[in-house]
């Protein structure tokens, strides 16, 4: 398995990234922040980015809709703007709640939009007639997420007031609330099946959640500080996680197991997210600067799921060591070079640098009208990935590329190899027939949910 790797360092905001997102051709990415401004960025090519003001105070929230033709921002300043990716920055602002905006959603057919305030509601919207649909109101504190379904049927919410709640767009009816038993999710994020999603708390933890026995399905303590941010992998194997740790956790959803820590940020991450395409995700943090990552794992990832292809994500509890690492795992540190250190913006001069890395200008606007372009700097930053390795068959550990240019904290493969011939052989095949069994039994349960799933549909067929 090849590691993720840092792609393109974006620098333009001047206080802390609050969320990013992809345009869905991939060749754009949205970011916004407590500075008040929306920043887009062309990734393919690496051209000039723009910068458009207009919120009167935090932004908390940009999404695409999934044409790509508009980008929709919620801000502290109670408004929701629909802006057009251009130089020209057009964009409509209408009064969307009495407080706060704290999360936007557009659904997959491109007609409504859902808004979470710290106004204890959520709104439904027609997104291109700016109209008011129908408000939901059952929260009885700030709402911090609202999400759409893959199907658009329904709409997952999550509130300071621990409850996450899910609602049927048809009936306007919340149809089953989830607890939180410590701290509160502040943010949620569907699985593409539509059949689960998963939420980050302020409790430390990642948990992905079942809608159709309305359970916890699984749950990993392997964050030292609150969640800010989780985001599904559109291939549904993977989930991404950003959080007040410093550290991106990647896990396998298959195998119930996180996967790499990464390291890069300095100080908090608030904002992630996975491409349309999956080949590519971004992070943001307090440090004011957006990263934008190669995926690289998903190839293997697709190639374990088709071998496990009668498998979904099965229940499971992941802990973690109180320092919030997880236990048996190995530590790999990559120093990447600091292209231009200086804090003086450089462009490279050699032409296989400017492919990689060339320097990006950025076209601020307000109200539409280009100024001076300024200059904002991509570059590479150091950055430590600990990859997992797990109580798992040996063959679907993540194989590491590239040993020679890596500076590893930990043992190497001889090392472990004459370890592993110090174990007693009657230890070691007890091991064996217990991974075996469970892997038998995970077979069997996720067999059971697939018969039961038939059942309820069978039975809805027959009502």
């Amino acid at each position: 398995m090849e590691d993720p790797s840092l792609q393109i360092h974006f620098k333009g905001h001047k206080d802390s990234i609050t969320c990013v997102d992809f345009n869905p051709n991939g060749k754009q990415l949205a970011s916004c922040s407590m500075d008040a401004c929306l920043m887009i960025w062309n990734v393919k090519p690496q051209t000039r980015a723009y910068k458009f003001t207009g919120h009167k105070d935090a932004i908390f929230c940009v999404r695409f809709s999934p044409t790509g033709e508009l980008i929709v921002t919620a801000s502290r300043d109670k408004t929701v703007k629909l802006w057009v990716p251009s130089i020209k920055g057009e964009s409509l602002t209408f009064r969307a709640h009495t407080a706060a905006v704290r999360w936007l959603d557009v659904s997959v057919d491109n007609l409504k939009m859902c808004t979470a305030s710290a106004d204890k509601s959520v709104k439904i919207w027609n997104l291109h007639r700016q109209k008011f649909l129908f408000s939901l109101n059952q929260h009885v504190n700030w709402v911090r997420c609202c999400r759409f379904s893959p199907d658009s049927h329904l709409i997952i919410s999550s509130s300071d007031d621990k409850t996450i709640k899910l609602w049927d767009t048809e009936t306007q009816s919340c149809v089953h609330t989830f607890h939180e038993t410590n701290g509160f999710a502040s943010h949620l994020d569907f699985h593409p099946s539509g059949n689960c999603f998963a939420s980050g708390s302020t409790n430390c933890s990642v948990k992905l959640w079942d809608l159709r026995m309305n359970r916890l399905l699984q749950h990993y303590d392997a964050h030292s500080g609150p969640v800010h941010k989780v985001a599904c992998h559109p291939n549904g194997h993977v989930l991404l996680s950003a959080s007040e740790d410093s550290t991106l956790k990647i896990f396998d959803l298959l195998e119930g197991r996180p996967l790499y820590t990464l390291q890069g940020h300095q100080g908090p991450i608030t904002a992630a997210a996975f491409s349309t395409n999956g080949d590519h995700f971004a992070s943001g943090g307090n440090d004011e600067q957006v990263f934008l990552w190669r995926t690289n794992f998903v190839k293997c990832t697709n190639e374990i799921a088709a071998k496990n292809s009668d498998r979904s994500p099965h229940r499971i509890h992941t802990t973690s060591n109180p320092d919030g690492s997880v236990s048996r795992t190995k530590s790999i540190q990559i120093n990447s070079r600091l292209l231009y250190p200086h804090s003086g913006c450089q462009v490279p001069s050699n032409e296989a640098d400017v492919k990689e890395d060339k320097s990006s200008f950025t076209h601020e606007i307000h109200n539409g009208d280009a100024q001076n372009p300024t200059t904002s700097v991509m570059c590479h930053f150091p950055l430590t990935v600990h990859s997992y390795c797990g109580v798992t068959p040996p063959s679907t550990l993540p194989l590491i590329s590239n040993v020679n240019s890596l500076q590893a904290n930990s043992k190497t493969t001889s090392d472990l190899d004459s370890e592993r011939q110090n174990v007693p052989p009657l230890l070691s095949t007890t091991l064996e027939h217990i991974v075996s069994q469970l892997d038998i039994l995970t077979q069997t349960v996720s067999l059971l949910e697939q018969r039961l799933t038939f059942l309820e549909n069978k039975s809805k067929n027959d009502i």
